[in-house]
């Protein structure tokens, strides 16, 4: 005979557990119990300790075939307060092929341990380099793998309000060689650079969500445009859980390492450089010999390296009107040919004949200059690498040609003389970083400088 559907009848053994031979009384129900059959089954499979309970149905002890239980129907005379337990759960059996969108991502507290990071996005902006790169080497060190990326912002290469180039053809020509040097240095290593042209914050957030990375490492920069680029990335990322982790990297001394918070750094080269006297400059980090490869998931496509016409730019003439060539022609953008210019820099120092304390060229050389602006402002050549270079080759060369007493005098004129310029590179861009902050309203004096040294 089948059972009423409204009622449902629970088999208890006795509370002595006298055996399955024992005689069972059966309970019987008037009223559905869905609640107390689901409480009953999760209480069964779950090992909790017991506890005492109000319940009238404490005394019950559930057999092990929860099976029987599980078969009970909840579809019968449901009431409105109970409507919302047969909701099916939206958390799928296997996160995998289901993800829940709250597991989606990993968290971006700063306190989380970067060591298991699966896919770590490589912004590259103006540090074309791999030596002396803490972003690339805390990237590779923190994660599975990584993803460097190079974006060509059209926001960087169309016109300016004025009706002219923002880039012009000579800078941007410089710039493409640059990123072609980078990619082949990384290539080397096991990488590669994937190159696209479009809004950082919606490119790099295509290619995080492509392979499905936890977070974003870039160096910060201080201009104002940069700024907020770097702000719409961080606003972007945000709502796709994908933490973003700036670095410094781009001046002589760190900006954790100056003495004053740069919204309060002086506006006057002379008062920045004698409040910086004592600080030290960090060691640099060396090169990597090899870099994690780019994640299997998502395989994304390098893409090519645009050209002028890509950016929007007419190639510059390589003859000037007088039919000499160009200038501005000759410089070739790259982390190799910087190197080679700083190697022969050094070279010409210690050629020069030490000609003792007050000489400029001490430290110079003939030249006077070391024509190295480009590659420092694009960050193919690190500013503490330099000085760390060229400080080792003014000791070496004055240590041969001097004795101790005068070459020490003349290797702190030399160097010093090193620092001024360095140092007034530094002033630039903290004070620029000032007057570039969003945080708070800066009101100060304008930044004042009565001279400049080209570098």
């Amino acid at each position: 005979m089948e059972s009423n559907p409204t009622s449902q009848t629970l088999e208890s053994p006795d509370l002595e557990s006298q055996g399955s031979e024992d005689q069972q009384q059966p309970l019987e129900f008037t009223r559905p119990l869905p609640v107390a059959s689901i409480s009953l089954s999760l209480s069964s499979l779950l090992s909790f300790p017991r506890k005492p309970s109000l319940s009238p149905f404490a005394h019950l002890k559930i057999p092990s075939q929860i099976s029987s239980l599980v078969r009970l129907s909840l579809s019968t005379s449901f009431s409105k307060p109970f409507s919302k337990i047969s909701t099916p759960s939206r958390i799928a059996n296997s996160p995998l092929q289901f993800p829940s969108p709250l597991l989606r991502r990993r968290p971006t507290d700063p306190s989380h341990s970067a060591a298991g990071r699966r896919c770590t996005v490589v912004w590259f902006r103006a540090d074309l380099r791999v030596h002396d790169n803490e972003v690339l080497t805390a990237a590779s060190n923190d994660c599975l793998s990584l993803l460097p990326v190079y974006v060509f912002d059209p926001r960087d290469h169309g016109k300016s309000s004025s009706g002219f180039d923002k880039t012009g053809p000579y800078r941007a020509t410089f710039l493409l060689q640059s990123v072609a040097d980078l990619r082949g240095k990384l290539r080397e290593r096991g990488s590669d650079l994937v190159v696209r042209i479009g809004r950082p914050e919606t490119v790099l957030v295509e290619l995080a969500r492509a392979v499905g990375a936890d977070a974003v490492y870039a160096h910060r920069e201080v201009s104002h445009d940069e700024v907020r680029a770097e702000e719409r990335v961080a606003k972007a990322m945000e709502e796709e859980g994908v933490e973003v982790k700036y670095f410094w990297g781009s001046t002589l001394y760190h900006i954790d390492d100056l003495p004053f918070e740069v919204e309060q750094m002086p506006s006057n080269y002379g008062g920045f450089r004698e409040k910086v006297q004592g600080v030290a400059v960090r060691k640099t980090i060396e090169a990597l010999d090899q870099i994690k490869g780019l994640p299997s998931r998502g395989d994304v496509d390098p893409g090519e390296i645009p050209s002028l016409v890509d950016l929007g730019l007419t190639p510059a003439p390589t003859m000037s009107q007088d039919g000499k060539p160009a200038m501005n022609a000759s410089l070739v953008g790259g982390e190799t040919e910087a190197l080679e210019r700083l190697k022969k820099f050094a070279a010409e120092c210690r050629a020069q004949p030490n000609k003792g304390e007050g000489t400029r060229d001490s430290i110079y050389g003939a030249s006077l200059s070391c024509k190295i602006s480009p590659w420092l402002a694009t960050g193919c050549l690190s500013p503490r690498f330099m000085y760390d270079e060229l400080k080792k080759t003014a000791t070496r060369a004055i240590s041969a040609t001097s004795t101790p007493k005068n070459g020490a005098a003349a290797a702190d004129n030399g160097m010093n003389w090193l620092m001024y310029e360095l140092l007034w590179r530094d002033f630039f861009r903290f004070i620029t970083k000032k007057y570039s902050s969003t945080k708070k309203s800066i009101e100060a004096e304008p930044a004042t400088a009565c001279t400049s040294a080209p570098v």
